[in-house]
């Protein structure tokens, strides 16, 4: 049987969450959502069960609004980083959920990278 695209999605997820379950601890995870029209990501105490930092291109300080391309996730990566520094994180595991490590998603993580957020 055919698998639809939400069906690989879902698989996808599950094997990524299942991965970051077995190392999650010491570390907080950077949970990326991407939809069609906006890009957030999260960064996640999964110990403790908060939020610590967020970031989206919803938010107007970021100025990127109505955009959504590479350029606007990396800005969105870059804000990100600038927020975990401020919460006092360096390092963090990189949670993808289902999409792909390509296009907006690998934008996001380069540029919280080169920011300095360790991933």
């Amino acid at each position: 049987m055919a698998n639809s695209k939400r069906d690989l999605f879902l698989k996808r997820r599950q094997r990524v969450r299942s991965k970051l379950r077995k190392v999650n601890g010491d570390r907080p995870r950077l949970s990326v959502h991407r939809s069609n029209k906006n890009i957030s990501v999260q960064l996640i105490d999964d110990v403790n069960g908060v939020t610590l930092a967020s970031a989206s291109s919803l938010e107007k300080d970021l100025g990127i609004v109505g955009k959504n391309n590479v350029e606007a996730a990396a800005k969105v990566g870059a804000a990100i980083a600038e927020r975990a520094k401020k919460a006092g994180v360096s390092e963090a595991y990189f949670d993808r959920g289902g999409f792909l490590f390509h296009g907006k998603v690998k934008a996001l993580a380069d540029a919280a990278r080169d920011a300095g957020l360790k991933i």
